[in-house]
């Protein structure tokens, strides 16, 4: 009896030992658990507060936007790129003294550049601010003492004077008032006439204004062109054409009195002949010759110095196919032996006598050309498209000039001027010499 009880005691109490065991091997595992997810959560909170530092410092280390890269050119005939600018150049103008040519581009400024320093290694400009906007285009005035440009936001004129100051350099201020907004559509040219009496101003929808030059409207023409693509005044201050849709060049005379007083507007001339729409036209110095470049496919040459008023019509002199585009540009140089055309970013250069193709120069921009033109002695081809201003030498002109000069001295009788043409064939062969020779830039 005894042995029953002692062997149920000795039972119970090792069930309880194995029990109290059990208990606490599962207390053990629930805190071993609940440590290990403590720590985990820590690990998580210390990874969401680095998180955000890692970030923003990753932020701070990311590296500036680089700049983009100029586009690059280079050609035998290149004389110079003038790049002062930081946007991109809309226009330019010679001064008819021939000194200086200025540019202007959407990075609101207006940059004057000394034309004797072209072919200097070093290319030092002057620079007018445009107040809060920016110029599209840029014209001198005849005196070469002031400029007015025309104001892509403000769609107006202003006129800009420049003092010279005793060290050479300009200052530059602008008018008081810009001029009354009266376009409805883009313009596309302005200028001054050579006579100073008076300012056009040229729209896309067929517009033109006639301005005096405190910023009253004289005339409006309406060209009935369907939209201008093109509008300028002669060299010689008398006429204001315009060409577009249609596929003709239609010119006028602006009239003035005795006194300075103006009349009107008359109808002068047309070059008929395209048999489409006109791009662009440009005038030889003495306004005696006007190119034309079409969508047609051919640039043409005409003899223009005619007396419209007994009804005699300009003289087709020439008909060369050629590559245009809309937006083509086309220059004639003063001296009218050359015709130059710009298509998209590109140019080619022509022989008015021959009508053969003397230079090309492919991808001179980046973008398509703006501007076209040359210096007032024939020297250079300027154009822009991007942020450079691209300087050619007119070597076809040289040429030009070289076979001319050949052609006079053979029919020469005077010894005299035998001998002044001979010098005038060396010097002119002397300089293409060393053009063609120059160091590349």
């Amino acid at each position: 009896m005894e042995f029953a009880a002692l062997f149920a005691l000795t039972l119970l109490i090792g069930m309880l030992i194995i029990l109290v065991a059990v208990a606490v091997g599962k207390q053990k595992g629930e805190i071993s658990e609940q440590l290990e997810q403590n720590e985990e959560d820590s690990v998580a909170e210390r990874n969401a507060v680095k998180a955000p530092t890692a970030k923003k410092q990753k932020q701070q280390q990311r590296p500036r936007k680089e700049k983009a890269q100029q586009h690059t050119f280079s050609h035998p005939l290149l004389a110079s790129s003038l790049k002062s600018h930081s946007g991109n150049v809309t226009s330019l103008d010679f001064s008819s003294n021939g000194k200086y040519l200025a540019t202007c581009a959407d990075d609101r400024t207006v940059r004057i550049w000394s034309t004797k320093e072209f072919l200097d290694r070093d290319h030092k400009c002057l620079r007018a601010n445009v107040e809060l906007d920016h110029a599209t285009l840029v014209r001198f005035s005849p005196d070469s003492r002031a400029f007015i440009t025309w104001l892509a936001n403000g769609d107006t004129i202003r006129i800009f004077k420049m003092t010279k100051k005793d060290d050479g350099s300009f200052t530059f201020k602008a008018s008081p008032e810009d001029f009354p907004q009266k376009h409805k559509a883009s313009v596309i040219n302005i200028g001054i006439a050579e006579t100073g009496k008076f300012i056009m101003s040229a729209s896309t929808d067929t517009n033109i204004l006639i301005w005096d030059l405190k910023g009253e409207v004289l005339a409006s023409i309406i060209t009935n062109q369907m939209t201008n693509s093109y509008a300028a005044i002669s060299p010689c201050g008398r006429f204001v054409a315009s060409c577009g849709f249609t596929p003709d060049v239609k010119v006028w005379e602006v009239c003035f009195g005795k006194g300075g007083d103006f009349k009107e507007v008359t109808r002068a001339f047309d070059l008929k002949g395209h048999s489409a729409g006109v791009h662009s036209f440009a005038f030889s110095n003495d306004s005696r010759r006007m190119a034309t470049v079409s969508k047609d496919g051919t640039w043409r040459l005409w003899d223009t110095d005619v007396e419209y008023k007994k009804q005699q019509d300009p003289y087709l002199l020439k008909s060369v196919p050629c590559q245009s585009s809309e937006g083509s540009r086309v220059a004639l140089s003063p001296d009218a032996r050359v015709v130059a055309i710009s298509n998209g970013c590109s140019v080619a250069m022509y022989s008015t006598s021959t009508g053969q193709l003397e230079e090309e120069f492919h991808g001179v921009h980046s973008e398509e050309i703006t501007e076209l033109r040359f210096d007032i002695n024939s020297r250079y081809l300027v154009c822009s498209g991007d942020r450079a201003v691209r300087v050619f030498h007119n070597a076809p002109g040289y040429r030009a000039a070289i076979q001319d000069m050949q052609a006079m001295l053979k029919n020469a009788q005077n010894e005299g001027m035998k001998q002044r043409l001979q010098q005038q064939i060396q010097e002119a062969q002397s300089t293409l010499d060393t053009v063609l020779t120059a160091p590349k830039n």
